[in-house]
């Protein structure tokens, strides 16, 4: 397990499963959760494939902060089908202030860990991450 700067290990889980998204699209998306008392980053959901946005969006807690990778689908201009892979930091306003510091002073490193991460958005509440947001970022 690898090291985080703030002393978060990340499960090895975690990079199994999102190298299966990035290479096999087994999963259309992950959510990541720290657990405060191992200290480590561990998976705490997958979608399938068939699973969409609504779904997603859907895995967040209103109000605790997770880390979260989706991998999105679309059209560009010229009908040819494409996807992104987004990497979402998801902190609400309405969480604890230790919860969004640990997974402010862990983000960094444990996005290095998962290599290949096209996009980067930082949510504070759904509308910073909506599907019009994950649109106009993708290209």
């Amino acid at each position: 397990m690898a090291n985080a700067a703030s002393g978060m290990a990340v499960h090895d889980d975690c990079k199994l499963r999102f190298l299966e998204l990035k290479t096999k699209r087994t999963h259309r998306f992950i959510v990541f959760k720290i657990e405060e008392a191992q200290k480590q980053v561990i998976v705490e959901k997958l979608g399938e494939p068939a699973q969409g946005y609504e779904d997603f969006a859907a895995c967040l807690p209103e109000n605790e902060c997770r880390y979260a990778v989706y991998d999105f689908e679309f059209l560009t201009e010229g009908n040819v089908p494409k996807s992104r892979i987004f990497f979402i930091a998801w902190s609400p306003d309405t969480s604890r202030v230790r919860n969004k510091m640990i997974y402010a002073s862990s983000k960094d490193r444990f996005k290095r860990e998962l290599d290949g991460i096209q996009v980067e958005l930082q949510a504070t509440d759904p509308s910073e991450m909506d599907l019009e947001v994950f649109k106009s970022r993708a290209n």
